[in-house]
């Protein structure tokens, strides 16, 4: 029997395809935008609720009469503390006082947050666990953390569930495109040790199967799972699963040192100040840029959900490619 599903940030890269997953398995959908999203690429038969986070009439008429509710809307960027609770944390506490007023029975409230919540490990094969303490090292890593805290809290009245994707990466992702466009062109610019640095990544797809699990599985009620890869990956890892669809033979290799690094992220981010406008690079996120250990365990997610990525890295790089050729991104 299906199911009537609210969906929060719908139209970004992982949402997309949360929601075209959903009707896909013929579950009723709702989505929330918000007032400056565009509703023009939305399939036929989703109903929206349009309003801001802030509205909290808005989200009454939205969370009302859903199962389910999936929350993936949220800023990766902002100037501070402030901007990252605005788009990250007040979003959350607004949603689940809706939900105490106008909808008690949910069935389950699962929000998509983020690795950086726990903060890079100390090694980089074993990774961090959902048992391990938290250390974000970045504004958007701490406003994450607050929203999880809201989740917990709110857990002994309402059924939460919380993912927390390591990078994420697939077809009609903008971020780790940039990698490709420079390995296209032989070159390939890090900041730190490249020859250190290992990473956990999921393909899109498998991740939102992780998702679509976690939020159905009466075990994942309060707990925190990491959606991942069954291992961790370096940056070799990464240029040998590129280098067959992109051709290039030859690569120059450019490791930033830390002091660069952290000097160009402060220029950077005091002029996106004086402007007004979130940087691309600032010293926060240079914070996160340097860390060796970006890698979390799938243990968890094995043990409870069965869960296992499906997509190999060269499967994922190569149909990740591929559409970026299509569509005229590489």
């Amino acid at each position: 029997m299906s199911e009537t599903i609210l969906v929060t940030g719908s139209t970004g890269f992982i949402g997309s395809r949360v929601l075209m997953r959903l009707l896909e398995e013929g579950e009723r959908v709702k989505v929330f935008l918000r007032p400056e999203s565009l509703a023009g690429a939305l399939p036929e038969g989703v109903e929206v609720v349009r309003g801001s986070f802030s509205d909290l009439e808005t989200l009454g008429r939205a969370v009302r009469d859903v199962d389910r509710i999936m929350h993936l809307a949220g800023v990766t960027k902002a100037l501070d503390e402030a901007g990252y609770d605005a788009g990250n944390v007040m979003p959350v506490r607004n949603l689940l006082a809706a939900v105490r007023k106008h909808n008690p029975a949910l069935k389950r409230f699962l929000f998509v947050s983020s690795l950086t919540v726990a903060g890079p490990a100390s090694e980089g094969i074993q990774g961090v666990k959902e048992s391990d303490p938290s250390r974000p090292v970045s504004a958007y890593g701490r406003s994450k953390l607050r929203a999880e805290t809201l989740c917990i809290e709110s857990s002994g009245l309402i059924p939460v569930t919380i993912v927390r994707p390591p990078a994420v990466y697939g077809p009609g992702d903008r971020d780790v495109l940039q990698v490709f466009q420079m390995l296209a062109k032989g070159v390939l610019v890090s900041a730190g040790s490249a020859a250190t640095q290992r990473f956990s990544m999921i393909y899109v797809d498998d991740l939102v199967r992780g998702i679509m699990a976690a939020a159905r599985s009466e075990k994942t009620v309060g707990r925190v799972y990491y959606i991942t890869s069954s291992c961790s990956w370096s940056w070799d890892d990464v240029i040998e699963a590129a280098r067959p669809v992109l051709g290039f033979t030859k690569l120059f290799r450019i490791s930033l040192p830390a002091p660069l690094v952290l000097f160009v992220g402060r220029v950077i981010g005091a002029i996106g100040s004086l402007q007004g406008k979130p940087a691309l690079i600032n010293r926060d996120k240079v914070n996160e840029l340097l860390q060796n250990y970006w890698v979390c365990s799938p243990e968890r997610a094995q043990r409870d959900l069965g869960y296992t990525a499906e997509t190999t890295l060269a499967e994922g790089v190569t149909k990740t490619i591929l559409w970026y050729r299509r569509k005229g991104w590489l």
